[in-house]
């Protein structure tokens, strides 16, 4: 006689962009835990450290027109679409944001729709679907994507890979569909947020004073995994408790502040970015830095039960913690191999 927990089948997961930092965390979380049978990891590039002996991982690109065979072939019941690029990564430039965004989610939802025994779809989204305007309200619920134009190609590309995902969700009802709506994450390589508080200067928009909300890499991976475990129809807003005004959080870091006319907030931002050796200031994060944005989190607590490890003020202080504690580290590492 089968007992309950016997009776139900392990999961078999597949990992896409299992070779970013989101998505090696996750795979490396839910290999080996109880009730996963196998994780499968899809990149085009090598998953990082010893993670490919836990994993399988499969070489290819999710804009591949051969994908449905790769994802047939993984023979999985539960797929995490996590290659979703929201700022230039350092071996990929700006140009392919678009191609992984909307090509790349194109390409995975006509393969995950060819996968017998699929019961599990999970999407890494952006909060960037409700924009960043003046006049928005001060949390958004779920229900209220598109209250303002999509004024971004950042955001347009957000809006396209939710028509798709939508369209997927009412063709496809037996298979339990999220969309995750993440909120900026810091905590992560290449981060604009962790730049604009960890630099020697952090260049703010001129007359405003933006409420912002984040949500540390950290609780990234733990909302996404708790999707995996328990998914819920629909869009669910993820982001930390709590907001905090930039200025007010940059005086908390002891950080000087550069007000510069919003216009120009871009162009100095690209050309300290530059400088400092990171990327120019994107449209949508100077929008969000000069106006910012809340989302309600009610669905994220109560339906997916997930609860953030960190607010808000922690992950910005945590980011900011650890890059100080880095760059004597990395000084040390310079002088022992110079010497």
């Amino acid at each position: 006689v089968l007992t309950a927990a016997a009776a139900v089948p392990a999961r078999r997961i597949l990992i896409t962009g299992v070779a970013n930092p989101l998505g090696a965390d996750l795979a490396a979380r839910l290999a080996g835990a109880p009730g996963v049978e196998r994780v499968v990891g899809v990149d085009t590039r090598e998953p990082p450290g010893d993670l490919a002996r836990r994993i399988t991982h499969v070489r290819a690109d999710v804009r591949a027109p051969d994908l449905g065979g790769v994802l047939r072939a993984a023979a999985v019941d539960t797929v995490v679409h996590n290659d979703i690029v929201q700022f230039p990564e350092p071996d990929r430039a700006a140009r392919q944001l678009h191609d992984v965004n909307v090509i790349g989610t194109l390409q995975v939802l006509a393969a995950v729709a060819a996968i017998e025994g699929l019961r599990t779809l999970v999407v890494r989204g952006s909060a960037a679907i409700y924009g960043s305007e003046p006049g928005a309200p001060a949390f958004f619920t779920e229900d209220l994507a598109r209250r303002a134009p999509l004024t971004t190609r950042y955001q347009r590309d957000v809006g396209e890979l939710e028509e798709m995902f939508a369209t997927f969700a009412r063709r496809h009802p037996a298979v339990t569909c999220t969309m995750l709506r993440l909120q900026p994450v810091v905590g992560l390589p290449g981060s604009p947020i962790d730049r604009l508080f960890t630099a020697p200067l952090a260049l703010t928009p001129l007359g405003f004073d933006a409420r912002i909300q984040v949500v540390h890499a950290a609780d990234a991976v733990g909302a996404m995994a708790a999707a995996v475990q328990r998914p819920v129809r629909g869009p669910v807003n993820v982001a930390a408790d709590g907001v905090v005004s930039l200025r007010r959080m940059l005086r908390r870091l002891g950080r000087p502040a550069l007000p510069v006319a919003g216009p120009l907030l871009g162009l100095a931002a690209g050309t300290v970015g530059r400088a400092l050796g990171g990327p120019p200031l994107s449209e949508d994060v100077a929008r969000y830095l000069r106006h910012g944005r809340g989302v309600d989190t009610t669905r994220m607590h109560e339906e997916l039960r997930f609860d953030p490890e960190l607010t808000t003020e922690q992950a910005i202080e945590r980011v900011a913690r650890d890059r100080r504690g880095a760059a004597p580290a990395a000084a040390a590492a310079t002088r022992a191999a110079e010497g």
